[in-house]
């Protein structure tokens, strides 16, 4: 049972792990929070369950691919719409208005569009894989496989590819960057497309445990802020040490505490670290 626990707390641990890369690649690229990423991702769980699996009947994994596309470019017009504009004004509160005001945009444009009930994809990553005596969600396998998948990509895309080297340069040093020839708005441009890509693998890998509603990531978001501050905000490497610090403590939790306080856990390791070590677990690291 309780390496049942452990593998379920990995499986959230990355989930969150991805919201806080999320956070953390907003805020080194244009030192600004995305207050809408929850609704990314519920946007984007959405497109994708509702317009092409169930809607047109598309096979999961090419949804999966055109969803992520269309993310894409929505995320590169956000950036070109809000972030890009906003970010010079003279206080941050404008791209923090800005980006809460798109929050309630979506989650009423998708109101409007699927309706207010939750639902689900049917015979979408359920069942249960069995090793030996343990019984595994396919749901956290696939999470755990994706995930591991993706933050590798990530790491590879920023140590060994121009555009990562480059999307790095704008995060330290904005201005050093545009001395150098980077088109520091196209970059960040790119790195909320990214984002917004981010965004919507979650929110495909969320279904089978939290159904599609216009709520289903609301907690996942706290979350990851959350874990974004233990690992070390700001720091890359960190969201994944605190993710999944988060997700193994919060899911052991429930071998001592009543399941209701499960979500507690992840709010008071926040402030605790807040108050005790804001630098997070891996301190002034860069990435």
């Amino acid at each position: 049972m309780i390496l049942q626990i452990l593998i379920s707390g990995i499986a959230m641990g990355f989930i969150y792990s991805l919201v806080g890369y999320e956070f953390t690649l907003i805020w080194n690229a244009a030192s600004l929070i995305n207050f809408a990423h929850d609704r990314f991702i519920m946007f984007a769980a959405y497109i994708f369950a509702g317009t092409f699996v169930i809607g047109l009947g598309l096979n999961p994994i090419v949804a999966a691919l055109i969803t992520i596309i269309i993310m894409g470019v929505f995320g590169a017009l956000v950036a070109i719409g809000i972030f890009n504009p906003l970010r010079n004004m003279p206080s941050d509160i404008f791209a923090v208005t800005g980006t809460l005001l798109l929050a309630r945009i979506l989650g009423e444009l998708s109101r409007i569009i699927w309706g207010p009930v939750p639902f689900t994809i049917h015979n979408f990553l359920t069942g249960v894989v069995r090793f030996g005596g343990i019984s595994l969600p396919q749901s956290n396998i696939v999470i755990i496989g994706v995930s591991l998948a993706f933050l590798i990509f990530l790491q590879l895309l920023f140590k060994k590819t121009r555009i990562g080297k480059a999307m790095r340069c704008v995060s330290q040093d904005k201005t050093a960057s545009s001395l150098m020839g980077i088109n520091v708005p196209l970059y960040i441009t790119f790195t909320i497309a990214l984002s917004s890509m981010i965004c919507t693998v979650i929110g495909i890998l969320i279904i089978p445990t939290f159904m599609v509603s216009n709520s289903m990531a609301s907690m996942i978001g706290l979350k990851g802020f959350a874990a974004s501050v233990v690992g070390g905000f700001g720091i890359l490497p960190g969201n994944i040490v605190g993710g999944l610090t988060i997700g193994i403590l919060e899911n052991l939790a429930v071998v001592v505490l009543p399941a209701v306080y499960k979500d507690v856990v992840a709010f008071a390791l926040l402030i605790l670290f807040l108050l005790v070590r804001p630098n997070g677990i891996l301190g002034k690291q860069r990435n």
